[in-house]
């Protein structure tokens, strides 16, 4: 008798594990499909704002001052590039392994916004070799709004050397220092990633900005109700094989 309730407490106890496995598998897919919904409204959210017409460049300073987000609404400014205050990122376009070059663009009422030109090869990084490309005067760039970064990203991403004008995360205050920009200088709380428009001479190559986000949430989903299904049929045919054996 005692061990007939012992082996009746044990599948008590297996199926009890099991309904809770079945519970946690399937909330896991449950939050996979919340996810995928989130994220397939992120990227059309995305995608309407690079359609859009350009937002007025005080429009989207207010937002950036106030914490919202900015990132890819389309924006156009006109001002007078820096170059001496380039700041170079590391980074790869086309399979090839160069720099994303960062310059202040002095606008008509002295304020300064970063731009991202494009991309430059790696030997290709001292402006000498790429003298056509530094344009001179008054020149307008159209772009995509880029929000700055609060801090690092991660404790994994190297620390910025801005001495050497080299960053691994846009840091925009270390940005204006190593630009030697004026004391005084009101740098705008974001940052705009050029166009495609052709540079003279080629470089930098604009419209680097990647907006292809991640989105297999509809996988996971899957496999959380897959395995969910797979533990109830396991638990199923253990179910039978004990009654065909009792």
């Amino acid at each position: 008798m005692t061990q007939r309730a012992d082996s009746r407490w044990s599948v008590v106890l297996l199926l009890a594990v099991a309904a809770f496995g079945f519970a946690t598998l399937v909330s896991l897919g449950v939050w996979q499909v919340q996810r995928l919904q989130w994220k397939e409204a992120l990227i059309a959210d995305i995608d309407q704002r690079i359609a859009s017409a350009p937002k007025p460049l005080d429009e989207i300073e207010r937002l950036a001052r106030a914490g919202g987000d900015v990132d890819y609404w389309p924006v156009e400014i006109r001002g007078q590039f820096v170059h001496s205050g380039e700041s170079f990122f590391l980074a790869t376009h086309g399979g090839r392994s160069g720099w994303y070059v960062y310059t202040p663009l002095q606008m008509a009422d002295r304020r300064f916004v970063f731009v991202n030109r494009g991309f430059v090869p790696y030997d290709r990084k001292d402006a000498s070799t790429r003298a056509e490309g530094q344009v001179q005067g008054e020149t307008a760039v159209q772009g995509l709004a880029r929000s700055a970064p609060s801090q690092k990203p991660s404790s994994l991403v190297p620390d910025n050397d801005p001495a050497a004008g080299v960053f691994h995360w846009k840091d925009l205050g270390a940005m204006a220092k190593s630009a030697d920009l004026p004391a005084d200088a009101e740098v705008l709380p974001f940052f705009v990633d050029a166009n495609a428009a052709p540079n003279p001479g080629g470089l930098p190559v604009g419209g680097v900005t990647i907006v292809r986000l991640p989105n297999s949430h509809l996988q996971y989903a899957v496999t959380w109700f897959g395995l969910a299904l797979a533990l109830t049929g396991v638990v199923g045919v253990w179910l039978w094989g004990r009654r065909k054996a009792g």
